[in-house]
Order: structure tokens, then sequence, then C-alpha cells
């Protein structure tokens, strides 16, 4: 029986996991296209087909990492839950998406390459925390839109949310501390907290069952 040849999607889908491993292992510089074909199992000819540049394979990697939040910024992703619920849904799942090990280490990697070629960090924005931004920002307008926020600047509205929920535990993990999950659901309950107070047009006392546990 002839054995069926992977189709061009299977090799494309392939490729973009194995960069996605030697990214987030090794950084853009550190990860080559000849390696990356190989742990594919395909060309570097195949490689450049699909994707055209180092560069392009780099942001289909990382835009790929980031659709695992862009789950949570959609409307219809919690139906029927309020408010607090969602954004409490978004907040926690930001930061374990960013607390994670991996991303750590990959922030660091980018950070330290952006010293020496700028392109490298402005492709990695582009396609990873501004696309997620982009997303939140755009379900903060579709909620505008719908008369459960009153948010003249989404955009803006989008940023304050995330920092008051990364407060300085971001920063801290990057320099080395441990995740302090406790209090990282505390900032997220406060950030929740401000939000609303700010935010939404209607907003009554929550469930005790949809309070964040302390």
């Amino acid at each position: 029986m002839e054995k069926l040849r992977p189709s061009s999607e299977a090799k494309r889908e392939a490729i973009l996991e194995t960069a996605s491993q030697h990214f987030f292992a090794h950084g853009f510089a550190a990860s080559a296209i000849e390696s990356i074909a190989e742990d594919a199992g395909v060309s570097k000819v195949t490689v450049y087909n699909h994707f055209g540049s180092k560069k392009a394979l780099f942001t289909a990697a990382v835009e790929q990492e980031c659709e695992k939040m862009r789950g949570h910024f959609r409307i219809e992703s919690m139906p029927g839950a309020s408010l607090r619920a969602r954004l409490t849904a978004i907040g926690e799942g930001m930061v374990a998406f960013l607390s994670r090990d991996e991303m750590i280490h990959f922030e660091r990697r980018i950070a330290a390459e952006t010293e020496h070629e700028p392109s490298v960090g402005l492709t990695f924005l582009a396609a990873g925390p501004h696309r997620m931004r982009a997303a939140f920002r755009d379900l903060l307008a579709a909620m505008h839109e719908a008369g459960e926020v009153n948010v003249p600047d989404p955009a803006l509205a989008a940023e304050q949310f995330a920092s008051l929920c990364k407060g300085m535990g971001d920063l801290d993990r990057r320099f080395g501390m441990a995740r302090d999950e406790r209090r990282d659901a505390e900032r997220i309950a406060g950030a929740v907290e401000l939000f609303c107070r700010a935010y939404a047009v209607d907003d009554p006392q929550e469930p005790a069952n949809e309070r964040p546990a302390k």
C-alpha cells in the first residue's frame, strides 16, 4: 500500500509547532531554519515556501501562541455570565498565560535580542501583546455598544485592566521571584472591582458564588 504523503496543511502545522518550540526554548537569533526544518521532517525550501522568511515564521509562531488567550475575548465565551465573572475569567487567563515559565524565559530572551536587533522586539509586540490588546479592545467596544459598560476609549481601558491584573507580579517574575497565586487572585479581584466602579453601567452586587475566592 502506498504511503500517503503529509498534506501541505499538515506540513505547515508541523513546521509551525516545531518553530514555536524552538523559538520559545532558544529565542529568535539562536533558532535556525535548518534545525526547525529537520525536526519538522521537511526541507528548508518547504519552510520558506510556506512562510517566506524566518521573521514571518516567528510572527506566525507568536500569533499561534496568543490564540490560546483569544477565546477569553469573545462575548459568547461565557454566555449569561455577569460582567464581573467575565472580567475575572479574563484576568485569570491573562495572568496564568503570562506566568508560565516558558513565556517568562521567552520574553527575557526577546528583550535581550532586541538590544541588538530592534525589529525582533517590534515583531514580537505586533504579533503578541498588541494583538491581544486589540482583541480585548474589540470586546470592550462591543460591550460598550451593548450598553453594558461606558468605555469612551476601549484601547486605554484594556491596558488599564491588564496593568491592574498584573500589578508588580509580572515584574517580580521576570526577575526571578516565584509566583504568588494568592496575591495574583487579590490583584485580579481588585482590578475587577476598580474596573466595574469606573466603567460598568449597571453593576449590582454580584452573587456570592461569583466572587473570587479569597
